[in-house]
Protein backbone atom coordinates (compact mmCIF):
# COMPACT_ATOMS: atom_id res chain seq x y z
CA UNK A 1 0.00 0.00 0.00
CA UNK A 2 3.07 2.62 1.02
CA UNK A 3 5.67 3.07 -1.68
CA UNK A 4 8.55 5.00 -0.53
CA UNK A 5 9.85 7.62 -2.94
CA UNK A 6 8.46 6.00 -5.38
CA UNK A 7 7.50 9.03 -7.18
CA UNK A 8 9.76 12.26 -8.33
CA UNK A 9 7.78 14.48 -6.58
CA UNK A 10 9.58 17.30 -8.43
CA UNK A 11 7.51 16.16 -11.21
CA UNK A 12 4.44 17.60 -9.30
CA UNK A 13 5.48 20.31 -7.47
CA UNK A 14 6.80 22.45 -10.36
CA UNK A 15 6.33 25.74 -8.16
CA UNK A 16 7.87 25.61 -4.78
CA UNK A 17 5.27 27.93 -3.45
CA UNK A 18 3.17 24.75 -3.17
CA UNK A 19 5.25 23.93 0.08
CA UNK A 20 4.21 26.84 2.05
CA UNK A 21 1.00 25.18 2.44
CA UNK A 22 2.40 21.90 3.36
CA UNK A 23 4.19 24.02 6.07
CA UNK A 24 1.07 25.45 6.93
CA UNK A 25 -0.96 21.95 7.21
CA UNK A 26 2.18 20.53 9.29
CA UNK A 27 2.09 23.43 11.83
CA UNK A 28 -1.15 22.42 12.43
CA UNK A 29 -0.81 19.01 13.44
CA UNK A 30 -1.99 17.75 9.87
CA UNK A 31 -1.11 15.71 6.89
CA UNK A 32 -1.56 16.91 3.43
CA UNK A 33 -1.01 14.99 0.47
CA UNK A 34 -1.64 15.19 -3.58
CA UNK A 35 -4.30 13.17 -5.00
CA UNK A 36 -6.13 11.87 -8.08
CA UNK A 37 -5.48 13.35 -11.09
CA UNK A 38 -1.56 14.71 -10.45
CA UNK A 39 -0.48 11.52 -8.93
CA UNK A 40 -1.70 9.53 -11.93
CA UNK A 41 -1.12 11.49 -14.46
CA UNK A 42 2.50 11.24 -13.62
CA UNK A 43 3.02 8.54 -12.84
CA UNK A 44 1.22 7.98 -16.37
CA UNK A 45 4.10 10.46 -17.58
CA UNK A 46 1.38 13.03 -18.85
CA UNK A 47 1.68 16.45 -18.10
CA UNK A 48 -0.89 19.60 -17.90
CA UNK A 49 -2.49 18.64 -15.42
CA UNK A 50 -3.92 20.03 -12.25
CA UNK A 51 -2.76 20.33 -8.38
CA UNK A 52 -5.51 18.11 -6.35
CA UNK A 53 -4.92 17.50 -2.49
CA UNK A 54 -6.51 16.30 0.56
CA UNK A 55 -5.52 16.88 4.20
CA UNK A 56 -6.85 15.65 7.64
CA UNK A 57 -7.59 18.87 8.87
CA UNK A 58 -11.45 20.10 8.65
CA UNK A 59 -11.90 22.98 6.15
CA UNK A 60 -11.91 25.49 9.33
CA UNK A 61 -9.05 24.01 10.92
CA UNK A 62 -7.73 24.04 7.08
CA UNK A 63 -8.67 28.00 7.08
CA UNK A 64 -7.19 28.58 10.35
CA UNK A 65 -3.68 26.56 9.72
CA UNK A 66 -3.44 29.02 6.13
CA UNK A 67 -4.47 32.34 7.57
CA UNK A 68 -1.66 31.67 10.64
CA UNK A 69 0.92 30.91 7.16
CA UNK A 70 -0.41 34.53 5.86
CA UNK A 71 -2.19 32.10 3.30
CA UNK A 72 -5.28 33.57 1.59
CA UNK A 73 -8.63 30.81 1.61
CA UNK A 74 -11.88 31.15 -0.78
CA UNK A 75 -14.58 28.75 0.06
CA UNK A 76 -15.11 26.70 -3.88
CA UNK A 77 -16.61 23.63 -2.45
CA UNK A 78 -17.83 23.78 1.24
CA UNK A 79 -20.75 21.44 0.65
CA UNK A 80 -18.27 18.85 -0.43
CA UNK A 81 -15.53 19.46 2.13
CA UNK A 82 -13.36 21.64 -0.25
CA UNK A 83 -11.27 25.03 0.35
CA UNK A 84 -9.09 27.29 -2.01
CA UNK A 85 -6.43 27.85 -1.34
CA UNK A 86 -4.50 30.85 -3.14
CA UNK A 87 -0.55 30.08 -3.82
CA UNK A 88 0.95 32.76 -6.17
CA UNK A 89 -2.34 34.01 -7.54
CA UNK A 90 -3.61 30.34 -8.13
CA UNK A 91 -6.31 28.78 -6.39
CA UNK A 92 -5.67 25.25 -4.88
CA UNK A 93 -8.11 22.87 -4.78
CA UNK A 94 -7.92 20.90 -1.25
CA UNK A 95 -10.31 18.35 -0.15
CA UNK A 96 -10.66 17.62 3.82
CA UNK A 97 -10.90 13.81 4.33
CA UNK A 98 -14.88 12.45 5.30
CA UNK A 99 -16.74 9.59 5.16
CA UNK A 100 -20.56 9.40 4.56
CA UNK A 101 -23.30 8.27 6.88
CA UNK A 102 -25.55 6.73 4.50
CA UNK A 103 -23.62 4.61 1.80
CA UNK A 104 -23.53 7.53 -0.82
CA UNK A 105 -20.30 9.76 -1.92
CA UNK A 106 -21.89 12.38 -3.02
CA UNK A 107 -24.20 13.58 -0.20
CA UNK A 108 -24.44 16.03 2.47
CA UNK A 109 -25.02 13.71 5.29
CA UNK A 110 -20.96 12.98 5.93
CA UNK A 111 -18.55 13.13 8.75
CA UNK A 112 -14.79 14.60 8.23
CA UNK A 113 -12.22 11.58 9.49
CA UNK A 114 -8.50 11.48 9.77
CA UNK A 115 -9.00 8.12 8.00
CA UNK A 116 -7.15 7.67 4.45
CA UNK A 117 -8.75 4.52 3.30
CA UNK A 118 -12.01 5.59 4.38
CA UNK A 119 -11.74 8.86 1.95
CA UNK A 120 -10.29 6.57 -0.48
CA UNK A 121 -13.32 4.67 -0.77
CA UNK A 122 -15.48 6.77 -2.04
CA UNK A 123 -13.68 7.87 -5.15
CA UNK A 124 -14.36 6.32 -8.21
CA UNK A 125 -11.90 4.65 -9.89
CA UNK A 126 -8.66 2.82 -8.33
CA UNK A 127 -6.32 4.60 -10.74
CA UNK A 128 -8.17 8.10 -9.12
CA UNK A 129 -7.72 6.78 -5.17
CA UNK A 130 -3.46 6.76 -5.46
CA UNK A 131 -2.12 9.76 -3.02
CA UNK A 132 1.46 11.13 -2.95
CA UNK A 133 3.66 13.10 -0.03
CA UNK A 134 5.77 15.74 -0.49
CA UNK A 135 8.69 13.33 -0.52
CA UNK A 136 7.50 11.24 -2.93
CA UNK A 137 6.07 8.63 -1.00
CA UNK A 138 2.58 6.85 -2.34
CA UNK A 139 -0.11 5.58 -1.16
CA UNK A 140 -2.50 3.39 -2.78
CA UNK A 141 -5.19 2.06 -1.46
CA UNK A 142 -7.09 0.40 -3.95
CA UNK A 143 -3.91 -1.40 -6.20
CA UNK A 144 -4.41 2.02 -8.27
CA UNK A 145 -0.51 2.10 -9.64
CA UNK A 146 -1.38 -2.00 -10.75
CA UNK A 147 -3.93 -1.13 -12.80
CA UNK A 148 -2.34 2.22 -14.19
CA UNK A 149 0.36 0.21 -15.71
CA UNK A 150 -1.94 -2.75 -16.89
CA UNK A 151 -4.42 -0.17 -18.76
CA UNK A 152 -7.02 -1.37 -16.28
CA UNK A 153 -9.98 1.07 -15.41
CA UNK A 154 -12.23 0.00 -13.13
CA UNK A 155 -14.52 1.00 -10.40
CA UNK A 156 -13.29 1.22 -6.57
CA UNK A 157 -15.80 -1.40 -4.79
CA UNK A 158 -19.04 -2.43 -6.28
CA UNK A 159 -19.22 -0.62 -9.82
CA UNK A 160 -23.03 -0.52 -9.19
CA UNK A 161 -22.77 0.85 -5.78
CA UNK A 162 -20.03 4.06 -7.47
CA UNK A 163 -22.23 4.61 -10.68
CA UNK A 164 -25.40 4.94 -8.27
CA UNK A 165 -23.56 7.67 -6.10
CA UNK A 166 -22.99 9.71 -8.98
CA UNK A 167 -24.54 8.71 -12.26
CA UNK A 168 -21.84 10.89 -14.22
CA UNK A 169 -19.24 8.36 -13.63
CA UNK A 170 -20.52 6.38 -16.44
CA UNK A 171 -19.00 9.02 -18.62
CA UNK A 172 -15.84 9.46 -16.56
CA UNK A 173 -15.19 5.59 -16.69
CA UNK A 174 -15.18 5.87 -20.64
CA UNK A 175 -12.91 8.65 -20.47
CA UNK A 176 -10.19 7.53 -18.56
CA UNK A 177 -10.54 3.93 -20.61
CA UNK A 178 -9.89 6.16 -23.44
CA UNK A 179 -6.94 7.86 -22.20
CA UNK A 180 -5.55 4.77 -19.65
CA UNK A 181 -6.70 1.58 -21.38
CA UNK A 182 -4.61 -0.84 -22.41
CA UNK A 183 -7.15 -4.04 -22.58
CA UNK A 184 -10.57 -4.50 -23.23
CA UNK A 185 -12.51 -3.14 -20.75
CA UNK A 186 -13.09 -4.71 -17.10
CA UNK A 187 -15.87 -6.71 -17.49
CA UNK A 188 -17.81 -5.69 -14.09
CA UNK A 189 -17.54 -1.70 -14.58
CA UNK A 190 -18.13 -2.27 -18.19
CA UNK A 191 -21.20 -4.22 -17.08
CA UNK A 192 -22.31 -1.84 -14.68
CA UNK A 193 -22.01 1.40 -16.82
CA UNK A 194 -24.50 -0.55 -19.62
CA UNK A 195 -26.76 -2.21 -17.13
CA UNK A 196 -27.51 1.16 -15.27
CA UNK A 197 -26.82 3.20 -18.81
CA UNK A 198 -30.79 4.81 -18.27
CA UNK A 199 -29.32 6.82 -15.28
CA UNK A 200 -27.74 9.32 -17.39
CA UNK A 201 -31.28 10.86 -18.28
CA UNK A 202 -31.29 11.90 -14.72
CA UNK A 203 -27.57 14.15 -15.30
CA UNK A 204 -27.81 17.49 -16.93
CA UNK A 205 -26.82 17.31 -20.95
CA UNK A 206 -24.15 20.14 -20.42
CA UNK A 207 -22.59 17.58 -17.79
CA UNK A 208 -22.85 14.34 -19.83
CA UNK A 209 -21.48 16.98 -23.43
CA UNK A 210 -18.67 18.21 -21.43
CA UNK A 211 -17.66 14.04 -20.75
CA UNK A 212 -18.48 13.50 -24.28
CA UNK A 213 -16.16 16.44 -25.30
CA UNK A 214 -13.64 15.37 -23.32
CA UNK A 215 -13.85 12.05 -24.30
CA UNK A 216 -13.18 13.53 -27.72
CA UNK A 217 -10.19 14.98 -27.20
CA UNK A 218 -8.95 11.28 -26.12
CA UNK A 219 -6.06 8.93 -27.76
CA UNK A 220 -8.33 6.35 -28.06
CA UNK A 221 -11.19 7.56 -28.90
CA UNK A 222 -12.17 5.58 -31.47
CA UNK A 223 -12.46 2.45 -30.14
CA UNK A 224 -14.17 4.20 -27.22
CA UNK A 225 -16.82 5.60 -29.45
CA UNK A 226 -17.31 2.25 -30.45
CA UNK A 227 -18.07 0.76 -27.19
CA UNK A 228 -20.07 3.23 -26.24
CA UNK A 229 -22.19 2.90 -29.51
CA UNK A 230 -22.47 -0.61 -29.16
CA UNK A 231 -23.81 -0.85 -26.03
CA UNK A 232 -26.52 2.41 -26.28
CA UNK A 233 -24.59 4.54 -23.83
CA UNK A 234 -25.89 8.24 -25.42
CA UNK A 235 -28.40 6.61 -28.08
CA UNK A 236 -30.96 8.57 -25.80
CA UNK A 237 -29.10 11.59 -27.38
CA UNK A 238 -27.25 10.96 -29.62
CA UNK A 239 -27.10 9.03 -33.21
CA UNK A 240 -24.73 6.21 -33.80
CA UNK A 241 -22.13 7.44 -36.10
CA UNK A 242 -21.00 6.08 -39.95
CA UNK A 243 -17.53 7.77 -39.97
CA UNK A 244 -15.68 6.72 -37.09
CA UNK A 245 -13.10 5.84 -39.96
CA UNK A 246 -13.19 9.77 -40.67
CA UNK A 247 -12.47 10.32 -37.11
CA UNK A 248 -9.90 8.15 -37.04
CA UNK A 249 -8.14 10.01 -39.94
CA UNK A 250 -8.98 13.36 -38.25
CA UNK A 251 -7.26 12.71 -34.84
CA UNK A 252 -3.81 11.31 -36.94
CA UNK A 253 -4.03 14.30 -38.94
CA UNK A 254 -4.27 16.64 -36.26
CA UNK A 255 -1.68 14.72 -34.13
CA UNK A 256 0.97 14.59 -37.51
CA UNK A 257 0.39 17.88 -38.02
CA UNK A 258 1.19 18.94 -34.53
CA UNK A 259 -2.36 21.04 -34.55
CA UNK A 260 -4.76 21.64 -31.76
CA UNK A 261 -7.16 19.16 -31.36
CA UNK A 262 -11.17 20.37 -31.01
CA UNK A 263 -13.91 18.58 -29.75
CA UNK A 264 -16.44 20.22 -31.84
CA UNK A 265 -14.67 19.33 -35.17
CA UNK A 266 -14.61 16.01 -34.36
CA UNK A 267 -17.96 16.02 -33.63
CA UNK A 268 -18.73 17.21 -36.84
CA UNK A 269 -16.83 14.71 -38.92
CA UNK A 270 -18.25 11.70 -37.26
CA UNK A 271 -21.46 12.85 -38.92
CA UNK A 272 -20.65 14.99 -41.67
CA UNK A 273 -24.40 16.70 -40.96
CA UNK A 274 -26.38 18.33 -43.18
CA UNK A 275 -28.06 21.97 -41.94
CA UNK A 276 -30.70 20.28 -40.63
CA UNK A 277 -28.86 17.44 -38.23
CA UNK A 278 -26.16 20.25 -37.02
CA UNK A 279 -29.09 22.01 -35.83
CA UNK A 280 -30.45 19.24 -34.26
CA UNK A 281 -26.88 17.96 -32.61
CA UNK A 282 -26.47 21.37 -31.27
CA UNK A 283 -30.59 21.38 -29.54
CA UNK A 284 -29.61 17.80 -27.97
CA UNK A 285 -26.16 18.77 -26.41
CA UNK A 286 -27.30 22.47 -25.69
CA UNK A 287 -24.13 23.23 -27.10
CA UNK A 288 -23.24 27.17 -26.74
CA UNK A 289 -24.45 29.61 -29.19
CA UNK A 290 -20.98 30.14 -30.84
CA UNK A 291 -20.41 26.50 -30.98
CA UNK A 292 -23.85 26.06 -32.79
CA UNK A 293 -22.90 28.60 -35.31
CA UNK A 294 -19.60 26.81 -36.23
CA UNK A 295 -21.66 23.24 -36.77
CA UNK A 296 -23.71 25.05 -38.70
CA UNK A 297 -21.46 26.84 -40.63
CA UNK A 298 -19.97 23.80 -41.53
CA UNK A 299 -22.90 21.76 -42.54
CA UNK A 300 -23.89 25.07 -44.81
CA UNK A 301 -20.82 25.65 -46.71
CA UNK A 302 -18.63 23.92 -49.23
CA UNK A 303 -14.70 24.53 -49.36
CA UNK A 304 -12.44 21.74 -49.87
CA UNK A 305 -8.89 21.02 -50.44
CA UNK A 306 -8.76 21.83 -54.39
CA UNK A 307 -10.59 25.41 -53.76
CA UNK A 308 -7.53 25.93 -51.58
CA UNK A 309 -5.21 26.11 -54.20
CA UNK A 310 -6.61 29.02 -56.12
CA UNK A 311 -5.34 32.06 -54.32
CA UNK A 312 -8.71 34.19 -55.46
CA UNK A 313 -11.33 31.58 -54.71
CA UNK A 314 -9.08 30.62 -50.77
CA UNK A 315 -9.54 34.54 -50.20
CA UNK A 316 -13.23 34.80 -51.07
CA UNK A 317 -14.04 31.91 -48.44
CA UNK A 318 -11.90 33.74 -46.05
CA UNK A 319 -13.98 36.79 -46.19
CA UNK A 320 -17.24 34.74 -46.39
CA UNK A 321 -16.37 32.39 -43.24
CA UNK A 322 -13.37 33.65 -41.45
CA UNK A 323 -10.01 31.85 -41.58
CA UNK A 324 -10.52 29.07 -39.28
CA UNK A 325 -13.52 27.85 -41.00
CA UNK A 326 -10.82 27.43 -44.45
CA UNK A 327 -8.32 25.55 -42.18
CA UNK A 328 -11.61 23.38 -40.46
CA UNK A 329 -13.41 22.62 -43.59
CA UNK A 330 -9.96 21.91 -45.45
CA UNK A 331 -8.84 19.04 -42.59
CA UNK A 332 -12.20 17.57 -42.76
CA UNK A 333 -11.81 17.39 -46.72
CA UNK A 334 -8.57 15.93 -45.90
CA UNK A 335 -9.58 13.33 -43.59
CA UNK A 336 -13.01 12.13 -45.03
CA UNK A 337 -11.12 11.75 -48.77
CA UNK A 338 -7.62 10.33 -47.23
CA UNK A 339 -6.17 12.93 -49.32
CA UNK A 340 -2.19 12.62 -49.46
CA UNK A 341 0.88 14.64 -50.15
CA UNK A 342 -1.28 18.01 -48.97
CA UNK A 343 0.61 20.97 -48.32
CA UNK A 344 -1.03 21.43 -45.58
CA UNK A 345 1.71 23.57 -43.68
CA UNK A 346 2.00 26.15 -46.56
CA UNK A 347 -1.63 26.60 -47.37
CA UNK A 348 -2.53 27.17 -43.49
CA UNK A 349 0.07 29.77 -43.53
CA UNK A 350 -1.53 31.29 -46.61
CA UNK A 351 -4.65 31.12 -44.83
CA UNK A 352 -2.86 33.05 -41.90
CA UNK A 353 -1.19 35.65 -44.21
CA UNK A 354 -4.42 36.76 -46.01
CA UNK A 355 -5.65 40.89 -45.36
CA UNK A 356 -8.99 41.07 -46.80
CA UNK A 357 -9.72 44.68 -47.99
CA UNK A 358 -13.26 46.34 -46.49
CA UNK A 359 -15.81 46.83 -48.51
CA UNK A 360 -15.70 49.95 -50.65
CA UNK A 361 -18.85 51.00 -50.55
CA UNK A 362 -22.33 50.82 -48.07
CA UNK A 363 -26.11 51.44 -48.48
CA UNK A 364 -25.55 55.07 -47.00
CA UNK A 365 -23.77 55.17 -50.80
CA UNK A 366 -26.35 53.71 -52.40
CA UNK A 367 -29.09 56.08 -51.12
CA UNK A 368 -27.13 59.45 -52.08
CA UNK A 369 -27.33 57.54 -55.64
CA UNK A 370 -30.93 57.96 -55.34
CA UNK A 371 -32.00 54.60 -54.46
CA UNK A 372 -34.41 54.90 -51.00
CA UNK A 373 -35.66 51.38 -51.15
CA UNK A 374 -34.08 48.93 -48.47
CA UNK A 375 -35.06 46.18 -50.28
CA UNK A 376 -33.34 47.21 -53.27
CA UNK A 377 -30.44 48.88 -51.41
CA UNK A 378 -29.97 45.09 -50.22
CA UNK A 379 -30.06 43.51 -53.17
CA UNK A 380 -28.09 45.67 -54.94
CA UNK A 381 -25.09 45.67 -52.43
CA UNK A 382 -25.63 41.85 -52.87
CA UNK A 383 -24.50 41.84 -56.48
CA UNK A 384 -21.99 44.27 -55.96
CA UNK A 385 -20.19 42.38 -52.97
CA UNK A 386 -20.13 39.59 -55.22
CA UNK A 387 -18.63 41.61 -58.53
CA UNK A 388 -16.09 42.68 -56.07
CA UNK A 389 -15.22 39.38 -54.65
CA UNK A 390 -14.81 37.85 -58.11
CA UNK A 391 -12.60 40.55 -59.29
CA UNK A 392 -10.07 39.44 -56.40
CA UNK A 393 -11.50 42.43 -54.25
CA UNK A 394 -9.59 44.98 -57.05
CA UNK A 395 -13.19 46.93 -57.83
CA UNK A 396 -13.02 50.42 -56.49
CA UNK A 397 -15.70 52.28 -55.32
CA UNK A 398 -15.59 54.37 -58.33
CA UNK A 399 -15.66 51.21 -60.19
CA UNK A 400 -18.34 49.60 -58.27
CA UNK A 401 -20.35 53.08 -57.94
CA UNK A 402 -20.87 53.00 -61.83
CA UNK A 403 -21.99 49.41 -61.53
CA UNK A 404 -24.42 50.28 -59.36
CA UNK A 405 -25.36 53.45 -61.88
CA UNK A 406 -26.38 51.28 -64.47
CA UNK A 407 -28.87 49.06 -61.79
CA UNK A 408 -30.37 52.20 -61.01
CA UNK A 409 -31.31 53.56 -65.17
CA UNK A 410 -32.44 49.63 -65.16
Amino acid sequence: MIRPEYLDINKIITDKSILTLFRAVENHGGILRFVGGAVRDVLAGLKGFELDLATDLTPDELVEACQDAGLKTVPIGIKFATTGVVINNKVVAVSSLYKVRNGYALTSDFEFTDDWLADASKRDLTINAVYADEHGNVFDYYNGISDLEQGIIRFIGNPEERIKENHIRIMRFFRFYSIFGKTNPDIKSLKACVENRDLLKDVAIEQVRDELFKILLTPNIVNTLRIIFENDILSYILPTSEHLDDLQALSDLILQNNLEADALRRLYIMYRPDETLAENLAMRLHLAKEQKNRLVTWAKHDFDCRQALDENTLKQAVYLHGKQFCKDKILFDIAQNKIQDFPLAQIFARIDNIEIPQFPISGADLIEMGIPDKAKIGKLLGILKNEWLQSGFSLTYKQLAEIAKTFIKE
